[in-house]
């Protein structure tokens, strides 16, 4: 696929040659459109918290890349004689207040019968050439800084087994439905270049994907990293999803974890939904960068 002449084109910025986020596509000198599609089964029991947490976690990949939501697709599965449409409006209403906060206008969409339900959209952005920001772009000597907590993976593992707590799951909700919009416009006032979003290959996953694309390496502090509450307790008692599994096999060979706790290398490689921003900002702007964060109330964990 990667060789075809469907997948080419001179105005082309980030394509499908790269791991990054979301493709660009140059429109004028000074405009590109930016273009994302995601959905997922459900991850939550209730239908509303499932359609929000789907249109944050499709509306994160524009919001690495730099980009505005402008316009959105909505993508739907639906068993249509196992599940009430009922219960389909209100996965749809979350979806639609996610978008509505988003300011992304919803003009339609596609939806087809299947025996397991699927929702999501597809989602086009738009930024300046010189706003958009990858996941190639990271230098040596920058500052990482992660905007939510990790552990979205385990809590909804555990939430599946009824083996946690009602505030825990909510917990993990709020983080999921909230946009990564604040955390983008601190790094479009900084002018860090090089983003991603923390989603299904967990930290481990996407900052492997950074380091490899831009030819560096990374050392990650676990003291500083954010976790929900409860997280490592849920490992130890056995809650990590088969995502989170693979995920670790894949990066296996490419980490040195020294002496840190298994407990925690298996939160670093959680299979996230809706997760935060991976930023690498230059050193002296690390604080800036912190102090932005700050003023939109943003997590700014380094």
């Amino acid at each position: 696929m990667h060789n075809h002449p469907a997948t080419k084109h001179p105005d082309l910025i980030v394509g499908i040659e790269g791991l990054d986020d979301a493709g660009v596509f140059r429109t004028g000198p000074d405009e590109t459109i930016v273009q994302t599609v995601d959905f997922f089964v459900p991850i939550v029991d209730d239908p509303f918290d499932w359609g929000r947490i789907s249109a944050a976690n499709s509306l994160s990949d524009l919001y690495a890349m730099g980009a505005e939501p402008h316009t959105a697709l909505q993508l739907i599965g639906w068993p249509r004689t196992a599940i009430p449409f009922e219960i389909l409006g209100k996965v749809i209403a979350g979806g639609l207040e996610v978008m509505q906060e988003a300011g992304c206008t919803v003009i339609g969409g596609h939806s087809v019968d299947d025996a397991e339900p699927k929702y999501g959209f597809s989602v086009t952005g738009m930024a300046p050439p010189g706003d958009i920001t990858t996941n190639s772009a990271a230098e040596p000597g920058q500052v990482l800084f992660l905007t939510k907590p990790l552990g979205t993976g385990i809590v909804a593992t555990a939430a599946k087994h009824d083996k946690t707590s009602p505030e825990v799951v909510q917990a993990a909700i709020e983080t999921m439905v909230t946009l990564n919009r604040d955390a983008a416009d601190a790094v479009r006032r900084i002018g860090a270049r090089a983003v991603t979003d923390v989603t299904g290959f967990g930290l481990l996953g996407h900052l492997s994907e950074m380091v490899r694309g831009s030819g560096v390496s990374a050392e990650i502090d676990t003291e500083s990293v954010p976790l929900l509450d409860g997280v490592l307790q849920l490992i130890s008692d056995g809650q990590i999803p088969g995502g989170t599994r693979r995920n670790l096999t894949s990066v296996r060979q490419l980490i040195d974890t020294g002496d840190v706790p298994d407990d925690m290398i298996w939160a670093l490689a959680d299979a996230q939904t809706s997760g935060g921003l991976l930023i690498a900002v230059d050193a002296p702007l690390a604080d800036a960068l912190e102090q932005a964060l700050n003023d939109t109330g943003t997590l700014a964990a380094r």
